[in-house]
């Protein structure tokens, strides 16, 4: 999972690029980086760490142009160091850079097919960089003496008939404009926003006239943050081209584009305060919360639930309506760390269990002579669920529940979450009961999975499906199969990882020095 965000305005658009950057920083923890274009030329600055750390003044300054893209960076594919981060570069045709959010599953293919036929070079391993190849290849086969918006949507829907999977990107084109695109189920999110001098209003947009501030983001949020209050979604495989001059062009460039939009933005990954087609995240929290409480009222009438409280802090929203509608104490028992990053997408199980203890701390009060109800957004390792049960007993619980506002999660998933190894998954091939011996709590209860489909889709009907894969083994591209999710095991499972962070220790990457990439020799520090 990563962030992406583009803008085309009418001076520097290197702190808009920033801002957002750091609002998505949830959505990746592990690189970060910014290509503006201006002068006639790309400048770019991307390395390993968090905004803040990757970007000093000294960067900013040179990052100037009235059109840019941003990155921030979650190794989905369980690589991690400075030659991975993003946005990547291509100098045929006219110049592009791209940032990408979401997983190819048919990389290795195309990989072999930009070689071979498209006579390509890769440097990297990611999927990204042979998807910007792709999109390269197309693009110059259409537009051999320039480039127009039909040029740009021809060269989209080729790649979307040669790449499969999820994806939401943005492109910047020198000398013409930023282009952005969904794969054609819209398993990643993708939001389009655009500001008229002077006017703030909310809704749809509607009028595309005397515009002057577009921007492209994975995230609501990220757009309304940096003052556009008009936005709509992406269409699954609709792109957008925005020109340098304001100028939108939109169509629609898949041939049989669905909308099944990924269930684990809504439970986990989306902040609370974005709306995604058209649903509010918030708000489908808050019926996940409220499906939760109605299951356990049903399952357990005579329950003996003193407290409820949340694992914060994406399971807040849920926790609170649930304990309303249990008629229990609504109570934060556990304070959490801010300057630790989310343990779900840290690398490694040994630092995932470390950064627990280090993230939250029990306030024993809440805790002491109580049987305490814990409701945490899902359980994916396991890792966080079991040593805050422990956390709780410690603090004198008398018992310990568990509540997951997401169904069992156990299968990968491809579309672009690091949940590449089923055996990794604690629920995968364990019953209910299994995993809450395995995490020691005296109760477990899951969400239950057309609970959870009701509650996101209560606030969009008009959602055809989503999807479920990392719940009940659905892929909706319907070319993932065994031989595949045996070779992600293969490469991706945390044993891999590790040989891969050594391995980049050894050589010495670092977040300044070996992470820096500027495309015109500019200096590094």
């Amino acid at each position: 999972m990563c962030g992406v965000v583009g803008i085309v305005g009418q001076s520097n658009v290197s702190q808009g690029l920033y801002d957002a950057l750091t609002i998505l920083q949830h959505r990746g923890q592990d690189a970060a980086g910014i290509v503006t274009f201006g002068d006639g030329r790309f400048n770019q600055r991307k390395a390993t760490g968090l905004v803040r750390d990757v970007f000093r003044q000294h960067h900013m300054e040179r990052l100037n142009g009235a059109m840019g893209l941003g990155h921030c960076r979650y190794p989905t594919a369980g690589s991690s160091g400075p030659a991975l981060a993003q946005p990547f570069y291509v100098n045929a045709p006219y110049g592009i850079a791209l940032a990408h959010n979401g997983n190819l599953v048919n990389t290795k293919d195309l990989a072999k097919a930009v070689f071979q036929q498209d006579l390509r070079h890769l440097n990297t391993d990611s999927d990204s960089e042979v998807m910007l190849n792709v999109f390269a290849h197309e693009l110059q086969r259409e537009a051999k003496t320039g480039i127009s918006a039909d040029n740009i949507f021809d060269a989209v829907s080729k790649l979307h008939k040669r790449c499969s999977g999820g994806y939401a990107v943005i492109a910047m084109i020198a000398n013409y404009g930023v282009v952005a695109f969904r794969d054609p189920n819209g398993i990643r999110p993708l939001v389009y926003g655009c500001k008229k001098s002077g006017t703030h209003r909310a809704g749809k947009i509607k009028d595309k006239r005397a515009e002057n501030l577009h921007v492209v983001a994975s995230e609501s949020v990220a757009i309304k943050a940096l003052g556009v209050e008009e936005f709509d979604d992406i269409a699954p495989g609709e792109a957008i081209f925005i020109e340098q001059s304001g100028k939108v062009h939109r169509k629609q460039c898949a041939s049989k584009p669905r909308l099944n939009p990924c269930l684990f933005e809504y439970v986990y990954f989306a902040r609370p305060d974005s709306t995604i087609d058209d649903v509010s995240v918030y708000k489908a929290r808050l019926r996940m919360g409220e499906k939760l409480a109605d299951k356990i009222l049903k399952e357990h009438p005579d329950h003996d639930v003193d407290v409820v409280i949340p694992v914060p802090d994406t399971s807040r929203v849920s926790a609170q309506v649930l304990a309303h509608r249990m008629g229990v104490k609504f109570r934060e028992g556990l304070m959490k760390n801010r300057y630790i990053g989310r343990t779900f997408i840290m690398p490694g199980q040994a630092v995932r269990k470390k950064s627990v203890r280090q993230k939250l701390n029990a306030i024993d009060l809440e805790f002491k002579d109580k049987n305490v109800l814990l409701v945490d957004d899902s359980i994916v390792r396991g890792t966080t669920c079991n040593e805050i049960v422990e956390m709780a007993r410690d603090a004198g619980a008398r018992k310990v529940y568990f509540a997951s506002a997401a169904p069992p999660v156990r299968y990968p998933n491809v579309y672009g979450i690091d949940m590449p190894s089923a055996d990794e998954l604690i629920a995968s091939g364990r019953t209910v009961d299994e995993v809450r011996e395995s995490i020691g709590a005296d109760m477990l209860i899951y969400q239950d999975l057309d609970d959870l489909i009701d509650a996101v889709r209560e606030g969009n009907p008009n959602i055809e499906g989503f999807d479920c894969s990392v719940f009940n083994n659905e892929y909706i591209t319907g070319d993932v199969d065994e031989n595949y999710l045996d070779g992600l095991h293969a490469t991706r499972n945390d044993n891999v990882k590790a040989s891969k962070q050594l391995g980049a220790s050894s050589l010495g990457e670092s977040v300044e020095g070996a992470a820096v990439v500027d495309l015109y020799n500019q200096p590094n520090e």
